[in-house]
């Protein structure tokens, strides 16, 4: 087991609790079951939002999963001129027997534009 980092990515469709809230748990939710993560396997979370997105703390959304002894960190990324809006990205570093090129990274509805590379 070595410590991996699991890369993924969702939009909003409006900037509500409720959306952001949704939205970040079914990305993590997703992240976690495509490459078998166990609970005690989460070393820590970081969450990042675009400028348009205030309603709601994702990383919020992500210890009411029940990660309360995960580390998390919310942070806001950077504003850059035709980026892609009201979007939330999250980077799980965790334990796994997976290599880098084993992981799946998730990205979802308009995320996939991020990385057309590795969405499905």
């Amino acid at each position: 087991m070595r410590v991996v980092g699991l890369r993924g990515a969702i939009t909003c469709t409006e900037d509500t609790a409720a959306e952001v809230e949704a939205k970040t748990q079914r990305l993590v939710k997703e992240m976690l079951t495509r490459n078998e993560v166990a609970d005690d396997d989460l070393v820590s979370v970081i969450v990042t939002t675009t400028a348009d997105l205030t309603a709601a703390y994702p990383a919020a959304a992500v210890r009411a999963l029940g990660y309360d002894d995960v580390p998390l960190l919310g942070a806001q990324e950077a504003t850059v001129a035709g980026g892609l809006p009201r979007c939330v990205r999250v980077l799980i570093h965790c334990y796994s027997a997976r290599t880098r090129s084993d992981v799946q990274h998730v990205y979802l509805e308009e995320a996939r534009t991020l990385r057309a590379d590795l969405s499905e």
